[in-house]
């Protein structure tokens, strides 16, 4: 080994220490999606990063979505893909797939890159001891040429209701890394579609996490120039939505965010997911890879 990059290696070994010790014990709930699931090297890079991670004693929970998937086998199938606010309708029929796509392929492909990996790591959905309840949500929207507002019925589509940490706890203490796929159960043991930012952030709400960190596919929040924030606080977000630097698919998330931070959760990362081990890169570095907000 060349003296130089054996320097590198040392600083770059170095800079992590503080932070691992930092974080010894502290769980960690990660939100994977983007381009991160579908790219071979991302995936594998993300599994990695996931074990290193529980190797040095920070306690990693896996939340996904997989909505590209859920579209694409919904075409093979030849059932069209309709959305309201970012949301899929999901009828009877689209939810069976949506539990085929996400408690079945992608939680288990997720399950199997962290095992390959030298992890251990066992797949969930809400449903396995109903850990995640949920209702249906009603979405108003303000009628055409009226003050009034109408209710969107947008099927199985909900949000959380309570989580139950037991099963989560149980795992955490045994030494395996949960992959939680979004799926919800009603009252009556319906299934429910829930938006995967928001299942990550109330489980990282419940567990007292250190650290809530949602993979996107842009760089994080950026300002009006197109260059990065970082150390945002929460009425910074909020100037940010008002003066429309954050819109559209970045609204929810910031969203997500800040309720997390209300409810205990010490910081939020947003990170760039297209890149290379981007989870270590904003735990362990300096630096960072992404947009940290802060509850200040």
């Amino acid at each position: 080994m060349k003296k130089n990059t054996a320097h590198q290696i040392a600083s770059v070994l170095t800079e992590a220490l503080p932070y691992i010790q930092r974080f010894k014990n502290k769980v960690i709930v990660v939100k994977f999606g983007g381009n991160a699931m579908i790219d071979e090297a991302l995936k594998h890079s993300f599994a990695r990063d996931i074990v290193l991670m529980k190797s040095v004693g920070l306690t990693p929970i896996v939340v996904h979505g997989g909505g590209p998937q859920i579209g694409n086998l919904l075409g093979k199938l030849g059932k069209s893909s309709d959305f309201v606010d970012g949301m899929r309708v999901t009828d009877s029929e689209t939810m069976d797939v949506v539990e085929m796509v996400l408690g079945g392929l992608v939680n288990k492909e997720i399950v199997n890159l962290i095992n390959q990996h030298g992890g251990k790591a066992v797949g969930l959905t809400g449903k396995d001891g109903n850990f995640i309840r949920a209702k249906k949500i009603k979405l108003k929207k303000a009628a055409v040429d009226s003050e009034a507002f109408e209710l969107i019925d947008l099927g199985h589509v909900g949000e959380v209701t309570s989580i139950d940490t037991d099963v989560l706890n149980m795992l955490n203490q045994s030494d395996f890394i949960p992959v939680i796929a979004p799926i919800g159960v009603g009252e009556n043991g319906e299934s429910y579609n829930i938006n995967a930012d928001l299942v990550a952030g109330k489980i990282a709400e419940e567990l007292n996490a250190e650290k809530l960190i949602l993979l996107t596919n842009t760089a994080g929040i950026l300002d009006k120039q197109g260059e990065l924030l970082t150390g945002l606080s929460l009425a910074d977000i909020d100037n940010l939505i008002a003066d429309g630097t954050i819109s559209s698919g970045m609204i929810p998330k910031t969203r997500c965010a800040t309720d997390a931070l209300k409810g205990g959760v010490t910081s939020v990362h947003i990170i760039d997911g297209r890149v290379e081990h981007a989870v270590l890169l904003e735990l362990f570095t300096d630096q960072g890879v992404g947009t940290l907000l802060l509850n200040r």
